[in-house]
């Protein structure tokens, strides 16, 4: 096991990293609760490091679950893409960048949504029959990643609401938690017996 006991890094990106991939990453660290074996966090492609969310993103995230509380926006960097075993971003366009900056990373590089639509079709009991957390969301990128090209994607990217209304704020917020349901579910579901 690695020094700091983390087995398993989930990156989120997105443009500056105060909207989209700072509510995804809260939700999904409030829906894995506590397990230090897996590290979620999120950078974005431009970011200005230290900012807060969005005051419209914090009360959309607040209202989906999530703890705004002490985050700080990052800037992505290779390090980030080359540590991270799954990376989730919020557009294609974010996609193709992580993976300029490590190009090993393509095969589990996806979009939120693709990820989201992806999983659908991955039998449950290949993810549920592991007992390890960690085992499992290997085992959940694994069998992910078969899917591509098997499976159509209509909508790979998730707006950016950046200035714009709560309502819009509010509909990607919703984009973003449908689309993480099914694998947080996985992840989190109780052991098969």
């Amino acid at each position: 096991m690695p020094r700091d006991g983390v087995r398993f890094r989930i990156l989120f990106v997105c443009t500056g990293n105060v909207c989209r991939s700072p509510m995804a990453e809260r939700l999904t660290r409030s829906a894995l609760g506590p397990c230090p074996a897996v590290q979620v966090i999120s950078a974005g492609t431009h970011a200005e490091p230290g900012r807060e969310m969005t005051e419209h993103a914090r009360r959309v995230l607040v209202r989906l679950g999530g703890d705004p509380a002490g985050f700080g926006s990052r800037s992505l960097s290779p390090e980030l893409v080359a540590a991270a075993d799954l990376v989730l971003t919020a557009t294609h366009g974010h996609r193709a960048e992580s993976v300029a900056m490590h190009l090993a990373a393509a095969t589990r590089t996806f979009t939120i949504a693709e990820f989201g639509t992806l999983v659908r079709a991955v039998p449950p009991e290949e993810i549920v029959r592991h007992r390890d957390p960690v085992r499992r969301a290997r085992a959940l990128v694994d069998e992910t990643r078969a899917m591509r090209g098997l499976v159509r994607v209509d909508r790979l990217d998730i707006a950016d609401p950046y200035r714009r209304s709560r309502l819009v704020y509010r509909m990607v917020g919703r984009r973003i938690a449908r689309s993480l349901a099914v694998p947080l579910r996985l992840l989190t579901h109780p052991p098969a017996s």
